[in-house]
């Protein structure tokens, strides 16, 4: 009996109780959705937004007006670089980094490496870790996890700290006017293509014959890694490996010219130790002060995976203020397009109020914006300045950008110390600005964490 009413209890209940339990948008929940939202009666915030430019509509006018252009310390720096069309941040920062050195230590007006001469090895050799990959991953399903990571993505022109170090440490420097820009080393995708396919075909070859020796598979591996190369010289042009260089220093003094390697020259004119610059990273998903490793995440076969720190950014403010204090610029990677006024060179979380406009709470806080892939580091600078006020608190930073001096503040951007915490993720610091405390972590066996991790994958 009671069965029977249950039944004809639930016969009486409105459809729309269960119009939804399919989970589509029926034309009930649509008309829910309609209310829920609440734009039935703003027609004149409507017909605003539609006709207008978002950010134009949000952009802080207090932000604009009162912007303090000022540091208590910043490095000096001469000349701005320029990344063109290409994702090479990571190799304009860290030749930024050495070139402020060089320039002081030899008294120059100015000076740029060639990016173009280590961007060609640093393509060559990521092409030679994707095929090493493939080799040792030969014989697993297509549809294995690892399998799926190298072959989505063969190539590209990013990188971090590690990239920059080792291709550095193994091919060494070359002033820009031995090896100048090209075309495609400032446009590279149509070259980065170009090279994919040709990987990926590569990638078929190899595992149609993962029966043989592994011998035999690098033998297959070379002739892949030849067409690479013939597609970077007719791109970029070939590598020297000797020139002849001179330069005048700021004082007019011609200096006498001489025969150089890229390695040679390297250890003339960029004396740096890479051993001694630790990478600190600031991650809220994971433990501080523990030691962590991203595996696959370098550029050379033989190279360091990228290790690092995670830490407080409290912590990692406080070494970074010592390093700039004392004149040497910092590697620096954040997620640059988070409240970026390009006009007036700006990183502030109050540049734009989009809550205000739509009524609507976007805010989240890092730690959940990195669990859903919302934000991550997207581009590396050379930080270069800080500005303290009369107690030594920090008030806001200053990045030497490489998209032109005509991008942002003459080339620069300034940023609050409030969106260092919120969107500042790795800084290289050199190891007399670190506590021994922390040094100590290095010592410690790193976790291990895979390439696809949210954190990473950006």
């Amino acid at each position: 009996m009671k069965r029977i009413i249950f039944i004809l209890l639930l016969a009486l209940l409105p459809l729309t109780v269960f119009a939804q339990d399919d989970g589509s948008i029926s034309k009930n929940v649509l008309e829910e959705i309609k209310t829920m939202s609440k734009v039935s009666s703003e027609t004149g915030l409507i017909n605003a937004i539609s006709n207008n430019g978002i950010k134009s509509m949000v952009v802080s006018r207090e932000n604009m007006a009162n912007l303090d252009k000022n540091f208590s310390n910043r490095i000096k720096i001469k000349g701005i670089s320029n990344q063109e069309r290409s994702g090479r941040c990571w190799l304009f920062t860290g030749l930024n980094v050495l070139r402020e050195q060089m320039i002081e230590d030899y008294n120059m007006p100015k000076f740029e490496f060639s990016q173009n001469y280590n961007f060609f090895f640093d393509q060559l050799e990521k092409s030679n870790l994707f095929l090493e990959g493939i080799i040792e991953t030969a014989n697993l399903p297509s549809d294995d996890k690892k399998v799926e990571f190298f072959i989505k993505s063969p190539i590209g022109d990013g990188g971090q700290w590690t990239t920059f170090s080792n291709n550095i440490e193994k091919y060494g420097l070359v002033p820009s006017d031995v090896m100048p820009e090209t075309h495609h080393s400032n446009h590279t995708s149509e070259m980065s293509k170009l090279i994919r396919t040709r990987l990926r075909k590569g990638a078929l070859e190899i595992r149609n014959n993962a029966a043989k020796p592994v011998l035999e598979l690098r033998q297959i591996k070379k002739s892949i890694l030849a067409d690479v190369y013939r597609i970077l010289v007719m791109t970029m042009g070939e590598p020297p490996t000797e020139f002849t260089w001179r330069y005048k220093d700021a004082d007019d003094s011609v200096m006498t010219a001489q025969k150089y390697t890229p390695l040679t020259f390297r250890d003339e004119f960029a004396k740096v130790n890479f051993d001694d610059y630790v990478m600190l990273m600031n991650d809220p998903t994971r433990t501080y002060e523990k030691l962590f490793a991203i595996e696959y995440d370098r550029s050379i076969q033989e190279g360091d995976n990228w290790t690092y720190i995670n830490l407080e950014t409290s912590k990692i403010k406080e070494f970074a203020k010592s390093s700039i204090i004392e004149g040497q610029a910092m590697y620096f990677s954040c997620d640059v397009g988070k409240f970026l006024n390009k006009d007036n060179g700006t990183l502030d979380i109050g540049n734009y109020d989009y809550n205000s406009l739509f009524g609507i709470d976007f805010s989240m806080d890092k730690a959940d914006r990195i669990r859903v892939y919302e934000s991550g580091s997207s581009h590396g600078m050379s930080l270069v300045g800080v500005d303290l006020n009369d107690e030594g608190n920090i008030e806001k930073w200053l990045l030497e950008n490489s998209w032109g001096k005509s991008s942002g503040w003459d080339g620069f951007l300034i940023m609050t110390d409030e969106w260092f915490d919120e969107y500042m993720f790795r800084l290289i610091i050199h190891k007399k600005h670190i506590d021994k405390k922390t040094l100590k972590i290095l010592k410690t066996e790193p976790t291990i964490l895979p390439p696809w991790d949210p954190m990473y994958s950006m």
